[in-house]
């Protein structure tokens, strides 16, 4: 298993970096469109689709949804002007807000949705359609100026994701006693997210330092904490659908690492978060 994991990961890590650096926004987009509906695929699970046929249906249907958006943005240069951007981003926030509520208080929670496929599925798309619009936000900021000045920062959320969790898993490993939440994920506890915290710390510091470009410290330290912790409720949020639909990974397409979910579950919380903070908020 360690083996496979290794080299998937050899393979997909410049894979990732090639498409954010090189991919122009339309192409990056379309290269996200195809994720989105791999995940979309994966969701139909939590949603009580367990057919296989079904489940094809809805990643086509999520795909010419997720097309269909990106044909009706006239310039990709100031994406975050587009009024339908901004209200999918504002509502990306909000659904974590409420996706950490729903954690927090399951098993209890579940009586609310577990019963509704279409509101399990309305989960999925407020999951992932801000996702899509915080990756195509972020990739062409500051597009016309430096091709390259988004793909630095969506290169700086992914390794604080990355980064937090590594970090989170020495701690809690070493020095986890206190679980946060137990009957969705028992292995994550507050010390290993004290410790992802102090790792975000750290790359935050130095991506303000050393990154070539702008940033202010203060409101980039402040920003990512919040990502960081948003990020770790994205994982519990699929820990507690996988666990409510009896399933241990989302599907087996990537070798080693199980499904598309089970490694952007993270990112799709931590991606319109940021985007939604640093451009809408601040």
């Amino acid at each position: 298993m360690l083996k496979y994991r290794l080299i998937t990961a050899v393979i997909l890590i410049p894979l990732v970096i090639a498409a954010l650096f090189l991919l122009p926004p339309v192409a990056f987009g379309l290269v996200i469109i195809a994720v989105s509906a791999l995940a979309a695929w994966e969701w139909g699970q939590f949603a009580g689709l367990f057919n296989q046929k079904k489940r094809a249906i809805l990643a086509v249907l999520f795909a010419i949804g997720l097309l269909a958006l990106q044909y009706t943005l006239p310039d990709f240069t100031d994406l975050i002007g587009q009024p339908q951007i901004t209200f999918i981003l504002w509502g990306g926030m909000i659904w974590w807000i409420v996706a950490t509520l729903l954690v927090v208080t399951y098993p209890s929670s579940a009586v609310i949705w577990k019963r509704s496929i279409l509101l399990r599925l309305l989960f999925g798309v407020l999951t992932l359609v801000p996702f899509y619009c915080g990756m195509m936000v972020l990739r062409t900021q500051g597009y016309d100026d430096n091709s390259y000045y988004g793909a630095w920062w969506l290169l700086y959320v992914m390794l604080l994701v990355w980064g937090a969790d590594s970090g989170a898993y020495l701690f809690g490993r070493t020095l986890g006693k206190r679980k946060m939440a137990p009957k969705v994920s028992p292995g994550k506890t507050l010390e290993g997210l004290i410790g992802g915290l102090m790792t975000a710390a750290i790359i935050s510091w130095l991506f303000g330092k050393y990154a070539p470009v702008p940033a202010m410290p203060e409101k980039l330290m402040l920003c990512s904490a919040i990502v960081v912790i948003a990020s770790v409720f994205g994982d519990l949020t699929e820990s507690m659908f996988k666990r409510e639909s009896g399933i241990k990974d989302s599907s087996q397409l990537i070798p080693g690492h199980g499904g598309v979910m089970d490694r952007i579950d993270s990112l799709t919380a931590a991606i319109p978060v940021f985007t939604g903070l640093m451009l809408l908020v601040f």
